[in-house]
């Protein structure tokens, strides 16, 4: 089965990994103590069952005595004490650390004030992990899916990309990558399930360029696409529209501004500006016409036990909007005589890049301003939006790890390895952890609508859409379902024969 992928993967080490591409081969070489139904439905992984003590808060999970590495190893609980002290240690510098935030000890280890070993996390006997949380968190069986909670065999296992050194627990083994030339993944006979996983052979095909993607896909070179351009829509619609899938899921494309230094730093009527200058149901009119939401706030709809918050000027008139926008653009000290320079940084793709440019178009047409885009192959971005000095402005995109609201939010607290924007206000922070300690549902729901008004009258990043999944799939692929967190795994998916 070939699978286009939309860019080269960062990393196949599940505690390194900080991008959607390495997550969507990490589902499939790996498996966490629970697992996902096709349509993201929690189920037994690793673990075959579950318990949780009255408080909520003392979990313990009963590995399944067939769970196997793909070399024969049992799989331990000590595999996961392992793989969670390692990637919450601050000597790592795990993107995906903040994800166990909510296991007790967490906190205090990557702040560097204790060991890893204090660490809420233990292995009674080799088929019981008992985990011990900061307060209840009903998201935590979901949260077990995520890639970031993956067991790992060993350091030098865990940061191999050779086939000859390669061990997973998932569905399927590496067989080889060749950068720039693609993933295989064979199915891997030791995997406890492996009587249910139909496709034998996976080849990933990262095709950076969309269009290039469905061309290959219509060429009969894919199986399945990653993404759909919207200049294929046409065609599409009149020679397969029945292979076009599509589906809302919980991910919000956003600009984040660089507030340490100028000129957004300390400049909140700028970055406003720069806001309500976008028209952003044009944007998806033209470009993204697959079902999109324009985004007014962080958190998307269909967020479990959340009402999204917006800005107050969402529904306002577009003349009385781009008025605005260019009195706060004066207010900050800029005009058409004077304007603004920024460089605006963003991933090698064309939608992305068509969306920059609309965006910069908008900017230069309502105030004025005078953009340098800065388009980057995927793995170089990657540690460009870490430097602070190659932009002012960059693309970046979120897509939740579980169904709740503090997946998103809790990006954008002060000291988070995804809070790209420097953004830190005590106010904020002091919300979202005050919401990870209440236990009362409704009460955890306020406090974190109250945070989203709160870092939104801030203006830290734009969100300009919230996503909706598109893809390909040939007639004979069957197995899909929509899943709210855009997840597919090649083991829920057969072949018919064609």
């Amino acid at each position: 089965m070939r699978r286009g992928l939309g860019g080269e993967p960062g990393t196949l080490d599940p505690g390194a990994a900080a991008d959607s591409f390495s997550l969507e081969v990490l589902g499939d070489l790996y498996e966490g103590l629970t697992a996902e139904a096709a349509d993201g439905t929690v189920v037994p992984g690793v673990a075959a069952s579950w318990t949780v003590d009255p408080t909520g808060t003392r979990y313990e999970f009963y590995l399944r005595h067939d769970a196997q590495w793909s070399n024969g190893a049992p799989v331990r609980a000590q595999d996961f004490v392992n793989a969670w002290r390692r990637v919450v240690d601050p000597k790592q510098g795990s993107p995906v650390a903040d994800n166990l935030r909510i296991i007790l000890g967490t906190e205090a280890i990557i702040a560097g004030r204790a060991n890893v070993s204090s660490l809420g996390v233990s292995a009674p006997r080799d088929d019981v992990l008992a985990v011990v949380l900061t307060r209840p968190a009903p998201y935590f069986p979901q949260l077990l899916t995520h890639y970031s909670t993956f067991p790992v065999f060993s350091e030098s296992a865990a940061k191999s990309h050779d086939a000859r050194t390669w061990v997973s627990n998932g569905a399927y083994v590496l067989s080889s990558w060749t950068p720039g030339g693609g993933l295989q993944l064979s199915k891997n006979a030791t995997y406890w399930d492996r009587d249910h996983v139909r496709v034998t052979n996976v080849a990933y095909v990262p095709v950076s360029d969309e269009y290039a993607e469905w061309l290959r896909y219509r060429a009969g070179e894919l199986d399945l696409t990653q993404s759909v351009p919207a200049a294929a829509l046409a065609s599409i619609r009149k020679e397969n529209l029945s292979e076009l899938h599509l589906a809302p899921f919980l991910g919000t494309m956003y600009y984040a501004f660089n507030l340490r230094a100028a000129p957004f730093k300390n400049n909140v009527d700028l970055r406003e500006a720069l806001a309500m200058a976008i028209d952003r149901r044009a944007i998806l009119t033209a470009i993204l016409p697959f079902g999109q939401k324009p985004a007014f706030g962080f958190v998307p709809n269909g967020t479990w036990n959340y009402q999204p918050q917006s800005w107050d000027w969402t529904d306002t008139p577009d003349a009385t909007r781009i008025a605005e926008a260019q009195r706060l653009y004066a207010k900050a000290g800029y005009s058409r005589q004077a304007p603004l320079h920024l460089k605006l940084l963003f991933n090698s793709s064309p939608s992305i890049k068509q969306i920059a440019i609309a965006t910069a178009a908008m900017w230069k047409e309502t105030l004025g301003i005078e953009t340098e885009l800065i388009d980057e192959e995927y793995r170089v971005f990657l540690d460009s939006r870490k430097n602070l000095s190659r932009w002012d402005v960059v693309r970046l995109a979120w897509v939740a790890d579980y169904n709740d609201a503090g997946s998103f939010l809790d990006t954008l607290r002060s000291g988070s390895a995804n809070d790209d924007s420097g953004y830190d206000n005590p106010q904020f922070n002091a919300l979202i952890d005050k919401a990870e300690r209440t236990a009362d549902i409704q009460t955890r729901r306020e406090i974190l609508e109250s945070a989203e008004r709160t870092m939104l009258a801030d203006y830290p990043v734009i969100p300009i859409y919230f996503y909706s999944s598109k893809r390909l799939f040939k007639p004979y692929i069957q197995g899909e379902l929509p899943n709210p967190l855009n997840r597919l795994y090649s083991k829920h998916l057969k072949i018919e024969a064609h």
